[in-house]
């Protein structure tokens, strides 16, 4: 298995993102955006994952965070897509229960190539957390799942506090993206019967 890394440049009229991703890192972040909040949560995706991650994102957030966020987790899809290459040697397969608090929730994630996302988060009671739009959460793992070619299965069993169940939505998917990234002694070649992901 060899260097696990991409770096993605973005750039439209929108936003301006670099991003690189190291999957045998040491979960070290280095993150600025202009959302304070999304760079509190990819700070702690990065920590508990143990992936390196480094963003630099600029976007028109006085319009709307709306292209910056959807546009990171473009960025964050497609390079773990292409940081995992072909795939070869690894669980292929992650899962993960977060609690932080009073909010419990489970990832679940199957590194298939293909792009199908179930996202049970419930976080319509608050449309805000501080300045950012709680619907918005939808849209960045969206894109990262379409991007990153990959099934995610995302629910809040419990929780009253939105920040509590997003911040454990990200902890409990980097926990299971670290699980399925993670090499597999016993996997020769690709792990599916297809032959390939």
């Amino acid at each position: 298995m060899g260097k696990r890394t991409a770096t993605i440049n973005r750039k439209t009229k929108e936003t301006n993102i670099q991003l690189t991703l190291n999957l045998d890192g040491s979960g070290k972040p280095q993150v600025k955006t202009p959302v304070p909040f999304l760079s509190h949560m990819l700070e702690a995706f990065s920590k508990h994952s143990g992936f390196d991650l480094t963003v630099k994102a600029a976007g028109d957030t006085q319009v709307d965070d709306h292209h910056t966020v959807e546009d990171i987790g473009i960025c964050l899809g497609t390079a773990l897509e292409k940081a995992l290459g072909d795939k070869a040697g690894i669980s292929r397969y992650g899962f993960f229960y977060v609690p932080l608090d009073e909010a419990l929730v489970r990832c679940v994630v199957d590194l298939s190539g293909r792009s199908y996302m179930n996202f049970a988060l419930n976080l319509n009671t608050k449309k805000r957390i501080g300045t950012f739009d709680t619907e918005l959460v939808e849209d960045f793992f969206k894109a990262a799942t379409d991007n990153g070619k990959f099934n995610l299965h995302l629910e809040a069993i419990h929780g009253r506090n939105s920040h509590h169940i997003v911040e454990a939505a990200f902890k409990s998917f980097a926990r299971a993206l670290k699980m399925a990234t993670a090499p597999d002694a016993k996997v020769k070649g690709v792990p599916s019967t297809k032959g390939n992901l």
